[in-house]
């Protein structure tokens, strides 16, 4: 099951003198990511390389910042992904101390930099979410209300019109079922609408 990290983890490696100052945290996209760049680089006037990947389905990429390329920022994507995680910005700040390390050498200090400061990250899954929308006559409020508490379904909407409709979304294994108890006991007086899938994390 994919993962993602509670709060923010950091860790520092030096190496023959170069200091690689790395930062986990959660991330959902790459906008974000790119400010969190932009404000290493501000507060690091004197770093060499603020490389960083991001593991966030679509949006997901891998930075080197000027070192050779393939040595940081696809090492440090490929640690993420070997954890199974998702919605996560990995970024390691490098002040260069003087002595190079070679391509093989880059690759070891920027992996081992992101799997050092994963040591200490507190993991959560990711659940992936069902959302439901379903109208029904007005006795049928209370059974539905019901259901839903015992489901351990969130309630996001009501409305009450000609028809009480219903907005709620729980964790995408127990829809199902939830929606073939509420439709028998309905008696088929229950409408479902449209619905759609949101990953959310909850705690493992």
């Amino acid at each position: 099951m994919p993962q993602t990290i509670l709060t923010p983890v950091h860790h520092e490696l030096i190496i023959k003198k170069s200091r690689f100052i790395a930062c986990i945290q959660p991330m959902p996209d790459r906008a974000g990511a790119q400010k969190i760049v932009a404000g290493l680089k501000a507060a690091h006037p004197g770093a060499a390389h603020v490389c960083w990947a991001l593991l966030a389905g679509g949006q997901s990429a891998a930075v080197d910042d000027g070192e050779p390329s393939g040595t940081a920022g696809r090492p440090m994507l490929d640690v993420l992904r070997h954890q199974d995680l998702e919605g996560v910005l990995a970024t390691v700040v490098r002040y260069f101390g003087g002595v190079k390390l070679g391509a093989g050498g880059l690759v070891r200090a920027y992996t081992d930099s992101v799997a050092q400061a994963l040591l200490g990250a507190q993991k959560i899954a990711i659940i992936r979410q069902r959302h439901l929308r379903c109208d029904a006559p007005y006795p049928l409020e209370g059974l539905i209300r019901r259901e839903l508490d015992t489901a351990g379904a969130t309630l996001d909407a009501v409305q009450h019109a000609d028809a009480v409709s219903f907005a709620f979304h729980l964790p995408d294994d127990k829809a199902a079922a939830l929606i073939a108890r509420l439709s028998e006991a309905g008696n088929g007086r229950i409408h479902w609408r449209a619905e759609n899938d949101d990953p959310q994390a909850d705690s493992a």
